[in-house]
């Protein structure tokens, strides 16, 4: 079988008929091999076979959309026959895919010099002077970031750093892949440090401000996006970051007067309108929120996002032309990646609704392994660490730890798995006057993040034992200060009452870590029948940290050693966690609501009943569902799809393998 450094030496000593006699062979025994597709393709452009060329091009990038060399070919390609206005929109893609394709760039600016396109010349120029002045190591390690070699590039980031600790791009790249790789504490300590070091740099400031909002220091992301907009009050890129500072602090008035100063200067930008889009949702809003994607699917008919964010409002049905529409843009094959991600599951929703559910599975099937195709998600090795934290916290542990722990008994956590009616639960506690609703805090699962990359202090500090083995080194104190930090900084989410809900689902791997720091709180699992939760968890997708969710066996393993966790928690933990199941709740709603108000030392009232009529943002995909009152036609929808779900079953041991 001929192989790719092989073909390469071909095409280096200009042997093509070799080299393209090889990739015959070689594509013939693996048709999908995106490495030897993009050799074929340069050896036809070398070839002057440029239809060929293209073909292979069209093919390479419906199998990998954000394949940055794939574009920059096409660009060559248009190039040499001499199609500049196709070669630099390939050239375009190609960068905005990976900032460090220095041919791109190059060869962009001879075509916009010899088309006399004086002012984006000069863009293109200030690109490439800034890439010549990179460090070499950073160049590569940008390169390795758009082949979502995120871990090879964050080592060759630090070993750089090591060297030149205050080399600020250097910093900007080390955060961004921390932030990639959910590591935001040092994300946000990197990009601190940059400002510092460069204060006057608006692309740091702005970078700053956008690890404080992941990070859901709300408060202070809007304060460095004020100081920003005070700076630079006609920028139009800070005016829409402080908008939505004002969203996440739920401030949507503030937001949409700032996105209507936008929209004034640039009235078809659709990223602005999606955003004034969620903003409407999250407020309410409903029928304005449709009509500014709408907007947004005019101005510009290949944003990908525009469609999704109506399918996303679940009660919204896509008419004929649109689908049409959408099935026309689907067989672009120049769309971006995230576009086709959230074309596909839009496809999908619309199919779903006119009952036409093989199709609808296909471009459900395909909008996942789409993402999948740049997760990092190891099945195995959340099942090892699943087990690991069942194994270390025991019975004995706990015992041994009875008074650790702050003795506040604010928090209410709900969790589970995304898509078993969590956000539900949350909406009938929030109705009740002692309760604040929030959002998916992501203060818990911060906090063991940094707990795993501890040193150990009991060998000398030469080792990380890991977690949840480093639970075991927590004192006292330790714990009972790290409780009161957690209410430190999710005080900013609560508005007066004495209770407060966490949603965050993923927080059920750390209830162990919430007992010790919090001993006081309530635990709630929403927990809803395994085919329906997996299947809806599929169908939905996820802004980012449900990584397992992208595929049926990943989904189902995960939700099985979710539900031997739990068991492990009732075991060791009695009376800690109260479990509503989903199809209970809407089978007798007063009865679950009464339960979970017991549970939580409150008197019951009756608006947890009419939960739909309470006013409040809700900011997850099923705020119009929690709308409205309950209904039970959801449970079983699965089973339209039941066919195709053969993995799912086999992962949740429903059938023989």
């Amino acid at each position: 079988m001929p192989d790719l450094a092989g073909i390469q030496k071909h095409l280096a000593a200009g042997e093509l008929t070799l080299a393209l006699g090889e990739l015959d062979v070689l594509l013939g025994a693996d048709p999908d091999n995106v490495d030897g597709l993009y050799l074929q393709a340069v050896a036809f452009r070398y070839a002057q076979a440029y239809q060929k060329a293209e073909n292979t091009l069209r093919r390479l990038k419906l199998l990998a959309p954000s394949h940055s060399r794939a574009h920059q070919e096409e660009g060559h390609v248009h190039r040499d026959q001499g199609n500049r206005q196709a070669a630099l929109q390939a050239y375009s893609r190609a960068v905005a895919l990976n900032p460090a394709l220095e041919s791109s760039l190059r060869e962009s600016l001879v075509l916009l010099k010899a088309m006399h396109q004086e002012e984006q010349a000069l863009q293109v120029h200030t690109q490439l002077n800034a890439l010549h002045a990179l460090p070499k190591p950073l160049k590569v390690a940008i390169d390795l970031v758009s082949q979502n070699k995120l871990l090879k590039a964050e080592a060759l980031c630090r070993q750089f750093l090591h060297h030149q600790p205050q080399q600020v791009q250097g910093m900007r790249l080390l955060a961004d892949i921390g932030a990639r790789l959910g590591i935001l504490d040092d994300a946000e300590f990197l990009l601190e440090s940059a400002v510092a070091f460069a204060p006057n740099d608006l692309q740091v400031r702005m970078e700053y401000v956008q690890i404080l909002r992941k990070r859901q220091k709300f408060q202070a992301a809007l304060g460095e996006a004020q100081q920003l907009l005070q700076n630079h009050p006609e920028n139009l890129q800070v005016r829409s970051l402080c908008a939505i500072e004002h969203m996440q602090t739920g401030d949507f008035t503030g937001a949409m007067s700032l996105l209507d100063t936008v929209l004034e200067k640039r009235p078809n930008d659709a990223r602005t309108l999606v955003t004034y889009g969620h903003a409407l949702k999250t407020s309410g809003r409903t029928a304005d929120a449709v009509d500014r994607y709408r907007q947004a699917i005019i101005a510009q008919p290949a944003h990908g996002e525009s469609y999704y964010s109506l399918a996303n409002l679940k009660l919204y049905r896509f008419d004929d032309q649109e689908i049409e529409s959408m099935q026309a843009l689907e067989k672009n094959d120049n769309l971006g990646f995230m576009d086709r991600v959230y074309l596909n599951f839009a496809l999908a929703k619309a199919f779903e609704d006119n009952h036409q559910y093989e199709t609808s599975f296909r471009h459900y099937a395909q909008g996942n392994a789409l993402k999948k195709e740049q997760s990092r998600y190891d099945a195995q090795k959340m099942h090892e660490e699943l087990a690991a934290t069942a194994g270390f916290c025991d019975q004995d542990f706990f015992i041994q730890r009875g008074t650790h722990g702050s003795n506040a008994a604010d928090p209410i956590f709900i969790v589970g798995l995304p898509r078993a009616g969590s956000t539900l639960l949350e909406q009938i506690l929030a109705s009740h006057s002692q309760v604040d609703g929030t959002l998916e805090l992501p203060n818990i699962l911060s906090l063991s993040q940094r707990l795993r990359r501890r040193i150990s202090a009991s060998d000398g500090g030469s080792s990380a034992p890991g977690y949840p083995a480093i639970l075991g080194e927590l004192e006292q104190q330790e714990c009972r200060d790290l409780g009161e930090a957690f209410l430190a900084e999710t005080s900013i989410h609560r508005a007066g009452a004495a209770f407060f809900i966490d949603k965050m689902p993923n927080n059920f791997r750390h209830i162990g870590l919430i007992k010790l720091i919090l001993p006081n709180a309530k635990v709630i699992d929403a927990r809803r029948e395994p085919m329906a939760c997996c299947f809806s968890g599929f169908k939905q997708l996820f802004a980012e940290g449900q990584e397992f969710s992208y595929d049926l066996g990943d989904i189902g393993r995960y939700y099985t050693d979710y539900v031997a966790l739990m068991a492990h928690w009732d075991k060791v933990l009695p009376g800690f966690v109260l479990r509503v199941q989903h199809e209970d709740l809407v089978a007798d709603l007063e009865t679950q609501v009464r339960r979970m108000l017991d549970f939580c030392g409150l008197p019951f009232e009756a608006s947890c009943l009419k939960y739909y009529e309470t006013q409040r943002d809700v900011r997850t995909p099923s705020s119009e569902q929690v709308r409205q009152p309950i209904f039970s036609n959801s449970l079983d929808q699965w089973r339209h799809f039941e066919t195709s779900l053969a993995p799912l079953k086999v992962a949740l041991a429903m059938e023989e393998s």
